[in-house]
């Protein structure tokens, strides 16, 4: 062998490595918008603006009352007792400071569908928003297909209203049929998505009426059983009100935290939105601010009406209007949750999420020079300096999560908050910030920095599995980006870059 295919043969690993290294690393381009309404443009072509602000709210809604109210209630409640309203309440709160986060960056990206993908491969790099894509892409399968399998149950129970189905509809239809104890066969649920899907097809416009029909009848639902529930309170069965301490109040809120996802898919309707440079953060918060108040108006409800330990896990709601003797309100319920979980799944297929990363991006897109930094230092950049201290809050938040689950010394948990307290000073003094166009978010760095500690708090919160498949999936999504992701990639694309430029005026009034 020749010397020159010596020298072939070992650089072609690092050549290699050199190309993933440089793959990986890269951005999108984003350009300054020339105006405060900006729009996309796309060789002429893209959607038509259909959606209102009414609309968008409802879409907000749509997406995020559906299984949260009609079947997690349920389950936490057995575990937080009457303390679920405080678990939705802290979810609520979390919430609202990442609507905050998206609101702005769905201000400064007003024209453009993409979601948290997009906005990590324009504040990060194309590796990270290939493994956000994995995991939001993963997540919301699995929900769609659980949700899914809730709808089809709760179909066929208002099937068997009518009295010649009463009994006679086979489980393997649509309340599932476990072989073993290891499969379970739903015909129904996979018909459901194909219908869904195919509404999606015919247009935003037509599954925007959809949504629209569903989630103003769920509402008014829910209000009707808000209110006859009220009736048929208990106070005494808000006592005990945390029976098995904070601990499980907190992990509820890990639970139904994603009762409240479906906000953001008013973000990645920015393409199909008249006004979006206004209509999109108004639209974000005006959803979530009314699933809070909807969440916690059911949980006292219910909770009060019905002992917690006595709370059906498949159907709640129900359940609790039936043993008092409502049969009426429980059918409305059935039908509320057939149009609360179609929405919910409606929307679940049309949009993806990831809520500490678009915390992170919040700040590092407001960053104004990402090379020098106020107190300069020759071994690191300023972007290193702040991408440094955004891992150190997320890290202090998950050790924080895990010391306060398994009960260590809660003089740990004070550690880790007040390390993660430095780091979000570092990044207030030692970084220049920059106002964006649009709506801005409030008390930048410190508000996103709050969202994402609070944000892994509440994941460390989850069952170890949720960790174990976070990595696995992210060695596998790395992986799949080596081998393919890498090479077909365009940041730069002409179909694809963002680009900015001035509105016509009747859509800046």
């Amino acid at each position: 062998m020749s010397s020159n295919d010596l020298s072939s043969s070992s650089s072609s690993p690092m050549s290699c490595l050199g190309h993933f290294c440089s793959s990986a690393l890269r951005a999108k381009p984003l350009a300054p918008p020339s105006s405060e309404t900006s729009v996309r443009t796309n060789s002429g072509q893209g959607l038509i603006r259909r959606l209102s602000l009414f609309d968008m709210i409802l879409l907000g809604i749509g997406a995020s009352i559906g299984a949260g109210i009609f079947v997690i209630t349920g389950t936490v409640a057995r575990d937080a007792g009457p303390g679920v309203t405080i678990s939705f309440i802290i979810a609520g709160a979390s919430c609202v400071l990442n609507a905050l986060c998206y609101a702005e960056l769905a201000s400064r990206f007003p024209a453009v569908v993409g979601g948290a993908y997009l906005y990590t491969y324009t504040a990060f790099n194309e590796l990270t928003a290939f493994l956000v894509f994995g995991q939001l892409m993963l997540d919301y399968h699995i929900g769609a297909a659980s949700i899914a399998r809730s709808l089809a149950g709760y179909v066929v129970s208002l099937l068997e209203l009518i009295p010649s189905l009463r009994d006679n509809i086979p489980a393997w239809v649509g309340h599932g049929q476990d072989i073993s104890g290891v499969l379970s066969i739903n015909v129904l649920a996979p018909i459901l998505l194909v219908l869904l899907t195919i509404v999606l097809c015919w247009g935003v416009g037509e599954s925007s009426i959809v949504n629209s029909v569903m989630t103003v009848t769920k509402v008014a639902i829910v209000f009707v059983v808000i209110i006859v529930g009220a009736f048929k309170v208990d106070v005494s069965n808000w006592t005990p009100f945390a029976p098995n301490g904070f601990g499980a109040i907190l992990t509820g809120a890990t639970v139904v935290f994603f009762a409240y996802v479906g906000f953001d898919a008013v973000a990645n309707s920015a393409e199909e939105s008249r006004r979006p440079q206004r209509d999109l953060p108004l639209g974000i918060m005006g959803s979530l601010l009314v699933c809070v108040v909807l969440y916690v108006g059911v949980c006292l409800v219910i909770t009060g009406m019905v002992p917690y330990q006595f709370l059906g896990e498949d159907a709640p709601l129900a359940e609790a209007f039936k043993s008092k003797g409502l049969n009426f309100v429980a059918v409305l319920i059935s039908f509320g949750a057939v149009a609360g979980l179609t929405t919910t799944l409606l929307v679940g297929l049309y949009v993806q999420t990831g809520y500490s990363v678009v915390s992170a991006c919040v700040i590092t897109l407001r960053w104004k020079d990402k090379n020098t930094s106020r107190f300069s230092t020759r071994w690191i950049s300023k972007r290193g300096e702040g991408i440094i201290c955004l891992v150190t809050i997320a890290c202090c938040g998950f050790a924080s999560g895990c010391i306060f689950r398994f009960g260590a010394s809660f003089i740990f948990v004070i550690v880790a908050a007040v390390i993660a307290i430095l780091a979000a000073l570092a990044l207030h003094f030692w970084q220049i910030y920059t106002d964006p166009p649009g709506f801005s978010c409030p008390g930048v760095p410190i508000m996103p920095a709050i969202c994402i500690f609070l944000n892994i708090f509440l994941f460390a919160q989850l069952h170890y599995e949720a960790w174990v498949r976070f990595v696995v999936l992210s060695i596998i999504m790395v992986g799949i980006y080596a081998f393919y992701g890498q090479y077909h990639a365009n940041p730069v694309s002409s179909d694809t870059s963002i680009v900015y430029h001035r509105a016509p005026a009747e859509e800046t009034k």
